[in-house]
């Protein structure tokens, strides 16, 4: 089963630390009569900074106003992202409920891929203050902050009309759009969309993979492989998937291939006995989303590749890492890619507010007793692997569960609970125990048991069997 994240507005909780500490580089107060212009000028200041997140209806001293507008409020920091050169792409602002008023938050994420500009000036924000971006800095992010990406050039020969109208519309009512803004309208300002001269709108590289009806029409190599194989390294047993669709699909279906494939033991913590996963799910779901979000889709010819062994899994993505973002910095320092695609996933509840998934990543994976996650560059893209227990669990009575120390699927577990009952088992009674999966996987679940010596096979073709050992 997949569990999604949910992108929701601050917490009351959280809002109320982020009101107590006052205004801060990353977190701006503006009150409910701040225009758009006034809004535009510190979400460009936070932009060309370390991002951040904007409250608006709040006062200076940090108070809620309870006359204000949210909807009002919510539309003119929309329009405000219109204002900057190029148009600021951000999550959809969010509306937190208080007793004292309603807040409105935009979230300003770290690492966007561009300078921003409002009128002719150039921002940052320092103190806790925006104010104009010196000579030096201007040349420095300049240097460090290309032009616009890939994900935002219009696909040629597609037309609206190529984008799924029942996904458009789901996720315009997750963002609550006004109901008389155009679903055009709405895909223009989160770069989805894009005009060519006067001409009829054109979906993005962004909107064909958040939205198409068939992206890989259009961009052959936007695609997950999936291929699990039965030992430490490539060979030619292999259970393989490949992932197509819109991005928000692949996810799932990419966490879903992991979940169906991930081993599952025991283990002791204290006096009690644990299920443990091969992988903690969190660590699986924020490598394939980053993967997803942030390869370079100009690439051709391959894809995000998903590879689970014995003793690993390992996730490829296509492009090395943008920017100025190096494997000594990845800890600390963000860019975005693709701003477009990070914003819709952010609202679909895919990429967590500020996103700091890296360290997410290693604090789950320290938390699990396993070692961190191998950040590496390629020739050509990034690849992060993901080492598991192997045999390091162990079972608490091994006289009652034989196999306990051994990472086994649920498919598995049930075939030697079949056999501790009926002494033994045939590839037709298993094929009866899991009939969703085919007999190769039926084949290769039984060999992995018998490699693990829990499984003695006897017999041979059709008269085969298996006992415990």
């Amino acid at each position: 089963m997949i569990h999604r994240r949910h992108h929701t507005a601050l917490s009351e909780e959280e809002l109320a630390t982020y009101l107590e500490q006052g205004p801060t580089d990353q977190v701006a107060f503006l009150p409910a009569t701040a225009n758009a212009r006034a809004i535009a000028e510190t979400l460009a200041a936070m932009a060309n900074a370390n991002g951040g997140l904007l409250l608006l209806g709040v006062t200076a001293k940090g108070a809620p106003q309870k006359q204000s507008d949210a909807m009002a409020l919510r539309e003119a920091a929309i329009e405000a992202m219109l204002l900057t050169n190029p148009p600021l792409i951000l999550p959809t602002p969010q509306v937190t409920n208080t007793p004292r008023g309603d807040v409105v938050v935009v979230q300003a994420p770290p690492g966007l891929p561009h300078l921003y500009s409002l009128q002719g000036a150039y921002l940052t924000r320092t103190a806790a203050q925006n104010r104009p971006l010196t000579t030096p800095e201007l040349r420095r992010l300049l240097l460090e902050r290309g032009d616009a990406g890939f994900e935002s050039t219009a696909v040629e020969g597609a037309t609206t009309a190529d984008l799924d109208p029942a996904l458009v519309e789901r996720y315009l009512d997750r963002i609550a759009v006004a109901p008389d803004e155009a679903p055009v309208q709405a895909l223009l300002a989160r770069g989805c969309v894009t005009h060519k001269g006067q001409g009829a709108p054109t979906p993005t590289v962004a909107g064909i993979l958040l939205f198409g009806r068939n992206p890989q029409r259009f961009l052959r190599s936007a695609e997950v492989i999936c291929v699990r194989y039965a030992g430490a390294g490539m060979g030619d047993e292999f259970v393989r998937q490949d992932l197509g669709g819109v991005l928000p699909e692949q996810i799932r279906q990419a966490e879903a291939f992991v979940v169906s494939n991930m081993r599952r033991g025991m283990k002791i913590n204290g006096l009690a006995r644990e299920e443990s996963a091969e992988y903690p799910l969190p660590v699986v779901r924020e490598a394939i989303v980053n993967a997803v979000a942030h390869r370079d889709y100009s690439v051709r010819g391959e894809g995000i590749r998903l590879l689970m062994f014995q003793d690993r899994l390992e996730v490829y993505s296509p492009g090395r890492l943008p920017g100025h973002v190096t494997l000594d910095n990845l800890k600390d320092e963000r860019y975005s890619r693709n701003e477009a695609i990070v914003a819709v996933l952010s609202d679909l509840g895919y990429i967590e507010r500020l996103g700091y998934g890296v360290d997410r990543m290693i604090a789950a994976m320290q938390e699990a007793g396993l070692p961190a996650p191998l950040f590496e560059e390629t020739t050509a893209g990034f690849r992060v692997t993901l080492y598991s227990a192997g045999d390091a669990l162990v079972s608490p009575r091994p006289e009652q569960q034989r196999w306990g120390h051994h990472f086994l699927n649920e498919r598995q577990e049930r075939a030697l609970t079949y056999v501790q009952a009926h002494e033994r088992i045939t590839n037709s009674e298993y094929q009866e125990l899991a009939p969703d999966v085919s007999a190769e996987t039926i084949r290769r679940d039984l060999a992995d048991l018998v490699e693990k010596n829990i499984l003695i096979r006897i017999g041979s073709k059709k008269a085969t069997y298996y006992i415990l050992k």
